[in-house]
């Protein structure tokens, strides 16, 4: 018998025994306060019985107390008629249509000075953050100065602050012209519209469809970088595909461009469009304020990375801007997108501070209802409820890009 002869037959009761351990079952937990594992089920079970008691108290005490007043309970006041108007609205409303109309335009009015605001704010945050990170000691220092003041101010004195400035500039007929193109007033901002005659919803059907070639256009340009080793800037043919498409649209539906450019008129302007004072004052400062803390973390990003990457694209003779978009800032987002989510979240939570500059967002016009109603629980709830199924998608949304620009195991 030779010796691997030897070896593997003394290796057969081995294998036996750990099939045999494996085939064994676990012994049987015994219902013990010295089991660790019986002790914290029982501690979770009293949690959860004393949890339950005291959601039972509070709303036995809420129900008894509402009743008392003779105020009803429930969400029907939702169809009653508003009897109220609304400064702006994106949608159609008069104060002849419902409570739960009204607060639909609260939530769209939320929505829209969120979603101007995350991109103006992450636009600034990065540009600042990268300054910041420069070696350039002039660019540094006024991207700190920056960042220090606007962050160690309350948003709340930004929304004021941006408010009293806009409301304290010239009226219409002695407004500021911006480039002969726009004004700027105590009325708001007013901007040319892009105007394609006929074929406009052509060209935003193909705008839309532009935008989701763009992005299967960059993920194919990555793939093949990936598969030959060849590298492709992704930007390139995204970009190439964003323009041409409504490009080539528009020159085949008559290439017709009217821009609606804004002009003065009496007490105000006509044609293009006006941007109210409270929307651009809580805008400016909601992009202000999370635009400091964004820099922050880009900047935090951005010296996550080892140095030694970047003193070796410089020997490589690398440009700085090739540095920075193709070595540091795709190692950065893994580092940087988590607390971004973080800024996002807070951003559209924040845009509740407009209800102190009369902006019509959900808080507003939650309020208007409430005390026309007296249905505070409900409105309260119904708020509650809006804000976690914003924050919510946010958040989905952003682990989902997360989880694209993590690192993956090979």
């Amino acid at each position: 018998m030779t010796s691997i002869d030897r070896s593997l037959a003394a290796s057969g009761p081995i294998r036996a025994d750990i099939r045999a351990r494996q085939a064994a079952k676990p012994p049987r937990r015994r219902l013990s306060w010295g089991d660790p594992f019986t002790r914290g089920l029982i501690y979770q079970a009293g949690l959860a019985i004393l949890l339950a008691l005291g959601i039972y108290a509070l709303y036995s005490n809420v129900s008894e107390n509402l009743q008392r007043q003779n105020i009803a309970t429930g969400f029907s006041f939702l169809e009653q008629l508003a009897r109220f108007n609304i400064g702006e609205s994106p949608i159609p409303y008069s104060a002849s249509d419902t409570y739960g109309r009204a607060l639909l335009v609260g939530v769209l009015n939320t929505l829209r000075v969120a979603a101007v605001a995350i991109v103006f704010a992450t636009v600034l945050g990065v540009a600042a953050g990268v300054a910041r990170a420069s070696r350039n000691v002039v660019i540094s220092t006024l991207a700190g100065t920056y960042v220090e003041l606007a962050r160690n101010v309350p948003i709340i004195l930004h929304v004021l602050l941006w408010s009293s400035i806009i409301r304290n500039l010239p009226p219409p007929r002695q407004a500021h012209d911006l480039l002969g193109i726009g004004f700027i007033s105590n009325r708001g901002l007013t901007v040319p519209l892009p105007g394609f005659g006929t074929s406009g919803g052509t060209i935003m059907i193909a705008l839309g469809v532009a935008v989701l070639s763009a992005f299967a256009a960059a993920r194919l340009a990555r793939r093949y970088g990936e598969r030959t080793g060849r590298y492709v800037e992704p930007i390139v043919p995204a970009l190439a595909v964003l323009v041409a498409l409504p490009l080539l649209t528009w020159l085949v539906t008559g290439a017709q461009f009217t821009p609606d450019i804004p002009q003065r008129r009496g007490f105000g302007f006509t044609g293009g469009l006006t941007l109210s004072p409270e929307f651009f004052a809580l805008a400016i400062g909601l992009t202000i304020y999370t635009g400091a803390f964004i820099a922050e973390i880009v900047r935090g990003g951005i010296q996550a990375v080892p140095k030694g990457q970047v003193e070796a694209a410089r020997a490589l003779g690398l440009h700085p801007f090739s540095i920075m978009t193709r070595i540091v800032l795709p190692q950065a987002l893994r580092v940087i997108v988590p607390p971004l989510s973080s800024q996002f979240l807070s951003l559209t939570k924040n845009s509740s501070l407009g209800v102190i500059i009369g902006y019509p967002e959900l808080v507003n016009i939650g309020n208007t209802v409430m005390n026309q109603t007296g249905q505070a629980m409900e409105m309260v709830t119904i708020m509650m409820l809006i804000y976690f199924t914003l924050s919510l998608i946010t958040s989905l949304l952003m682990n989902f890009y997360n989880s694209r620009v993590a690192l993956k195991g090979r």
